[in-house]
């Protein structure tokens, strides 16, 4: 099999370089998903996402460990990430976050040029259609439908008004001129056509509309096991039942954060010591694949609810859940439509801060080790995460076997100034979970101690673990240990493209798919010559 293009991973990236690629009749395109379809009911019902995230069972979702982590007393993290059409724009949340205008001023600043935010944000219009319309800032005719949410809670209109009530402002557009404050996330969600109430995923926003072109070739189910480099040149990959994949213009990797560097390394391309210890012939010696890996590191508060307006798994509040079917079937709406993660808020954790350094997500249900422990009764929680951690980590090879997961490392807090900074944003969470409007919910807490800063550290490293945002490990830039350039080639091998999370130099201030949207919007331009 021969294409022009060859892109590998049909997750967020994936699916839209494959839209975007295929307009032009004449250019041939094969996209390669490991995964299914993703267009089944537990991906197009928003509420589905819970049966998916926790991996048990393995649905839609690769279902990664991380190495122990020292910073969080030797435990082993858990890494969700999508495995189907669509990628982890199937198993979500749906929260549709950009971060903040300097996050991308400060990756042109580490060398991406031509990444700062007057040149992304072009490409975030031309990405979203918004359910509020037009603006300066927000796009009304693209492929991704974003939402206000259908039924938010009781409980996630009382967070805001707890935020208020803790001195914090109220924010109805986080992704307007200002992020601070709190409000309700808008989600990735069809808001309209025959589809409205339903998960808008990539593959639902950008490649299911367009699977009919005769230009276009999709293979699910197809993991792909290295790529092949001849002459210099990345010239075809080869499929796990040993099917070869030509490539007459390039091959472009959108297997994320772990998957591409995963891949990269299997052929060859990669830390050269590393590459040798494992017996893989280098192909080209490049020491900032797998680096520079970051997450955002999340930790939970929670408590049991004397209300049954939340979300539980006891017998009444399943049954409640099962009922809510009736008004998803009439008009897409009611608990099922929910992201759980409702309320939003960014905040500062110093006044000296100019932006925001800390997320909340604000939940329905009880959220314990993603959903893997489970809790019968009635309750609700809520996440605080620091945006921009100084800890990094590391992707590396665990077997030459390419069935085998990668050795993820996140590094968590191995920088001891995020430990000290966690510690803060818990105490921001707490105060607000306090306050009045939150007490009719307020039953007793999931995760007690006695306050101090030892006992907040020492929670945060019994529990805390990743909300799943890994990125960085095969960084854009101009220095030694970039390993794309700024138009996303890999350095020393031709014809090879990674456009995915991987690429990002640093995390943006919030969640990771939107942006991740962005830049295949963007790479599509620069394949093609238009950027």
């Amino acid at each position: 099999m021969r294409f022009d293009h060859v892109i590998v991973g049909g997750g967020s990236a994936g699916c839209v370089l494959a839209a975007r690629l295929s307009e032009d009749a004449g250019t041939s395109v094969c996209l390669i998903e490991a995964g299914g379809g993703g267009d089944g009911p537990l991906v197009r019902i928003p509420g589905g996402t819970a049966g998916m995230v926790s991996g048990l069972p393995r649905i839609n979702n690769w279902a990664f460990h991380t190495t122990p982590q020292p910073g969080l007393g030797g435990r082993r993290g858990f890494q969700p990430r999508g495995r189907c059409l669509g990628g982890s724009s199937a198993i979500n949340a749906m929260l549709y976050v950009r971060g903040v205008p300097r996050d991308y001023d400060e990756w042109a600043d580490l060398g991406a040029e031509g990444w700062d935010w007057h040149s992304v944000l072009p490409y975030f219009l031309r990405a979203e259609s918004n359910g509020r319309g037009a603006s300066a800032l927000h796009g009304a005719d693209g492929p991704l439908h974003v939402s206000d949410q259908r039924a938010p809670a009781a409980i996630s209109l009382a967070f805001v008004e707890a935020c208020a009530a803790a001195g914090h402002p109220r924010n109805d557009d986080i992704n307007g001129p200002v992020q601070e404050g709190a409000g309700l996330y808008q989600v990735t969600q069809f808001h309209s056509g025959p589809r409205r109430g339903e998960r808008c995923s990539a593959a639902a926003a950008y490649l299911f509309p367009v699977r009919h072109r005769p230009n276009l070739t999709v293979l699910t189910r197809t993991p792909v096991d290295r790529i092949i480099v001849e002459d210099g040149r990345a010239a075809a990959v080869v499929t796990r039942c040993g099917r070869r994949i030509e490539a007459t213009r390039e091959v472009i990797l959108s297997a994320g954060a772990f998957g591409s560097p995963h891949l990269l390394m299997l052929s060859g391309i990669g830390p050269a010591d590393h590459l040798r210890a494992h017996g893989i012939a280098v192909r080209c010696d490049l020491p900032g694949v797998g680096a520079n890996l970051q997450d955002h590191l999340d930790h939970v508060l929670g408590f049991r609810s004397p209300r049954r307006d939340v979300i539980g798994l006891n017998p009444r509040a399943l049954l409640r859940l099962a009922l809510a079917g009736r008004g998803w079937r009439r008009d897409r709406g009611g608990l099922w439509s929910t992201p759980y993660a409702e309320g939003a808020a960014f905040l500062r954790s110093r006044p000296d801060l100019t932006v925001p350094d800390l997320q909340i997500h604000f939940v329905i249900g009880i959220v314990d080790r993603h959903m893997r422990r489970m809790h019968l009764a009635d309750g609700w929680s809520a996440h605080v995460c620091l945006l921009r951690p100084d800890s990094r980590g590391t992707v590396r090879l665990a077997s030459v076997d390419p069935a085998r997961a990668p050795l993820i490392d996140p590094g968590f807090l191995s920088d001891p100034r995020d430990a000290a900074a966690m510690v803060r944003a818990v105490r921001v969470l707490a105060d607000i979970l306090a306050q009045p409007p939150l007490d009719p919910w307020r039953g007793r807490p999931l995760w007690p101690h006695d306050g101090s800063d030892a006992a907040i550290l020492a929670d945060i490293r019994a529990r805390a673990d990743t909300i799943y945002h890994p990125v960085g490990t095969c960084r854009m830039g101009q220095d030694d240990l970039a390993v794309t350039d700024p138009q996303l080639r890999v350095r020393g091998v031709g014809g090879l493209r990674v456009v995915d999370a991987s690429v990002m130099p640093r995390l943006i201030g919030g969640n990771t798919n939107a942006p991740t949207i962005m830049i295949a919007e963007r790479a599509a331009d620069l394949i093609r010559g238009r950027a």
